[in-house]
Parts: C-alpha cells; structure tokens; sequence
C-alpha cells in the first residue's frame, strides 16, 4: 500500500498554506505576509487604538496643569428693580429705579507655593507614563498578532496531516478487508483498522474546531479573516546575542519599568505639590464696574480697582500635614514597585529565552524523528507483506509518523513565535524598531498641538 504524500514537506509545513474561516479554499491573491498582518494589527486592533487615544486623554492634563499660570477673566451683569417711598423736607417721595451694572474682573495667581510648577511636571510625567504603557499595549498587541498568524499557519498544516491520515487509513482498511476475505488476516485485523479510522476522523473534527477557533483569533487580532497566509519566519535579527546582554537590554528599555519610574516622578510631585499649600499664598485682582441707578434715577458711574491679596496659611486642622506624609509614603510605594516590576521583567525575559532554546532543539530533534519514523513505517510496511508484522504494528507506525509530523509542525510554530516572544520580553517588539511597513504613530504630535491652548473646544482631529 502506498500513502498519499502530503501536499507539502513534514519541515516546511507551515508555508504558503490557504486558509479560510468556512475551511475552504480561497481565491487566488497575494499572499498575506507575517509583516502585513502585523501592520494590519498596528493600525486597526482597537486595543492598541484604545491605548492611543488613552495617551491622548492624558495630554489634556498638562493643559489642565498649565492654566495655573494663566489669569482668569469673568464678565458679570445684574439688573433689578427698586421701590422707595418716604418722607423728606416735609414731602413724600415715591420713586422707582432700575439699578444695575455691569462688571469686567481679572484674577491672576502670582505665587502659589510651586504648586502650579509641580501639578505641571506631575502631568508630564503622567503622560510619559501613559507613552510608556501605550509602548507596552503596542509589544502585546503585536506578539498576539504573530501568535495568531501562526496558530492559523500550524493549526491548518495539522489539519491537512489529518487529512491525509485519514485517507491513508481509509486505504489501509479497504487492503485489510480484501486481505480478510482470502483468509490472510483476522477479523480483528479489520477492526482494529476500522478503530483506528473512526479515530483519525475524530481528529479531523477537533482540528477543524481548532482551526476555526485560530481563525476567530486572527480576525479579533489583525481585524481580517485569514486568507492566504505566506510562511512566518523568526524574528532573529533582533533576537539579542546572549541571555545576558537580552536583561541589560530589558531592564533599561522596557516600557514596563519605564512606566513605574514616571509613577515615581508623579509621585514625588505631588509631595511638592501637597508641601506647596504651606506656603504663602499671593494673588493679584483688577476689577472695572459700571453702575446704573444706585441711589437715584438716572445716575451712573464706573468704579475700578486692582487689589493684591497675600495669605499666609498658619494651621488648618493638621491635615494638610497628613496629606504631605501621606504622598510621601506614595513615593516610597512606587519606588519599591519599580523593583518589583524589574524583576517581573527580568523572569519573564529568562522564560522567553529558555522557550526559544528549547524550541531550536525540538525543530532539529522532530525533523530527526520524521525521517526515522518514515524510514520506520516503511520498513513496517514491507515487513507486513511478507507476514513479519501485524496490521497493528503498520498502524502503529503510522501514528507514530503523524504524531511525529505534528510535533514538528508545532516546534517550527513555536520556534517562531518565541523569537517574537524574546523581542517582546526586552521591550524591543514595536513598529519603529522591527521596521514595519506602516506609519508609526508619534504620541507627542497631539501632545504638542494641546499643551499651550488656551482656549477651543476641539479636538485636533476636528471633533
């Protein structure tokens, strides 16, 4: 008996397969590569757009930090009536008027204690927090999307092996069954084919399930249906040399602990700004009022004056104190937070590294498998014919051969995405440093085009 060859190399599996999410052959198209579906990710999965417009949320807080510096200006208008009557010189007097004025003020902080200068650096450093951890949405977003493109790549490869095994099955219990009715095997030769069968059916369908399952994935992912999905090859080049230098490179670069360094920087800022309510505290007023009708009929006038008000705080009840203890313990939170962080990065960088050595050594080690299994099987098969084996013994062989080709197929999976995985793990997975083919969004163009606006009620965009 021959076995139909599959329609590709056990070792290059995972390469120029199509795949659609009815399971399905697609129609002819350039084949989607493992950049453009990364690219795919980077302009259109909402969580990392979600993240975007979360830094672009922030920027308004230094906006909101910096009108400290700027006076306030209100225009306010009043306008009544007023009844007198009474007696004068021996005379009544009845008269109704229509007091009212209007009035223009200007208030300008002048000295606050720092606190402006320190809600303004705490909102930058917000915001450099918030790049930080848009930075680290942009690493998972983009690891995910190789992950995804290449559980299709390998869950339809395994598909395609079953398959075949099927088919290859289906063969061999048709000879069994011819070789029963002569009287060279046994009834339970035939079953034990026929066993094995249903079983290998069975495994379609949990790979079918699989596939359709990888497929919903990709589509929440890189937000299209998988199509024709070009190989996926490790991302090598920017795999750093050694495990020792991968730390040296995650602990200074990954936006994780870059993130928690500007919590500390927000934090001692509050402390500042907490410190700044115990200074004192100086204002300056200008204030221009016309009034109509204040005493008399038809009078007016126009008052103006400037006041400089100085307040010097002496105690409050003790809580300002409190607060300022209290942002102090902050700082020392989040200062013990960025080691903690550290060293969350550093295991997670030991873990990506050992994941893809041991997937180097699965790849050689299953391609050695498939060669021997195949030499294995039809060794078996030959031996079969002339009554050395049993048909146990050549379905045996080959299982061990399928299970052997999927191990395989799941170790170049691996290989790849563990590659990723360790540029991940050291902060380097992003758009600008693995060179994609998309325009990279630059958070500080927003930030730049609202930090001095002094007024407007749009956004940038036009909103």
């Amino acid at each position: 008996m021959r076995e139909r060859k599959p329609a590709t190399r056990p070792a290059l599996c995972l390469a120029g397969l199509t795949v659609a999410a009815g399971l399905a052959a697609a129609t002819p198209a350039a084949a989607e590569t493992l950049e453009s579906a990364l690219a795919r990710a980077y302009g259109g999965n909402p969580v990392l757009n979600a993240g975007r417009a979360g830094v672009r949320v922030r920027d308004e807080d230094v906006a909101q930090a910096q009108a400290g510096y700027r006076p306030t200006v209100s225009i306010d208008a009043d306008i009544g009536v007023s009844r007198f009557e009474g007696q004068l010189g021996g005379g009544t007097i009845r008269q109704t008027t229509l007091p009212g004025g209007a009035g223009l003020t200007v208030n300008q902080t002048l000295f606050n204690g720092f606190q402006t200068d320190n809600r303004t650096r705490g909102a930058e450093s917000r915001v450099f927090q918030e790049r930080e951890t848009l930075r680290f949405t942009e690493l998972s977003t983009l690891f995910n999307a190789a992950q995804a493109y290449m559980n299709v790549l390998s869950d339809t490869a395994s598909l395609e092996l079953r398959r075949n095994n099927v088919e290859v099955l289906e063969e061999q219990l048709r000879q069994t069954r011819d070789r029963f009715n002569v009287g060279e095997v046994t009834r339970t030769d035939v079953a034990q084919a026929e066993a094995r069968l249903a079983g290998a059916r069975s495994d379609v369908s949990a790979a079918e399930a699989q596939l359709r399952a990888s497929i919903g994935i990709y589509r929440q992912v890189i937000g299209v249906e998988p199509r024709q999905l070009a190989p996926g090859r490790p991302l090598d080049r920017f795999v750093p040399a050694s495990l020792n230098t991968a730390i040296d490179i995650g602990l200074k670069e990954h936006p994780q602990i870059l993130s928690a360094m500007h919590a500390v920087d927000f934090a001692e800022a509050q402390v500042k700004v907490a410190e700044g309510i115990l200074y004192p505290q100086v204002a300056l007023q200008g204030a221009v009022n016309q009034r109509y009708d204040q005493q008399l009929a038809g009078s007016n006038g126009v008052t103006a004056a400037i006041v400089g008000r100085v307040s010097i705080p002496i105690f409050q009840g003790g809580a300002e104190y409190s607060a300022i203890r209290q942002a102090k313990e902050t700082v020392g939170q989040a200062r013990i937070q960025v080691e903690q962080v550290r060293d969350q990065i550093r295991s997670a960088i030991v873990s990506a590294w050992g994941q893809l050595e041991a997937a180097k050594a699965r790849v050689i080690a299953s391609q050695a498998q498939v060669q021997a299994n195949e030499v294995a099987l039809n060794g078996v098969r030959e031996e079969a014919r002339v009554g050395q084996r049993t048909t146990l013994d050549v379905l045996n062989a080959q299982q061990e051969l399928l299970n052997a080709r999927v191990n395989l197929i799941l170790a170049q999976r691996d290989r790849v995405i563990f590659s990723y995985g360790v540029v991940q793990a050291v902060g380097r997975l992003t758009a600008r440093f693995i060179s994609l083919p998309v325009s990279a969004y630059s958070a500080k163009t927003h930030f730049d085009q609202v930090k001095d606006l002094w007024y407007g009620v749009g956004t940038p965009d036009g909103r």
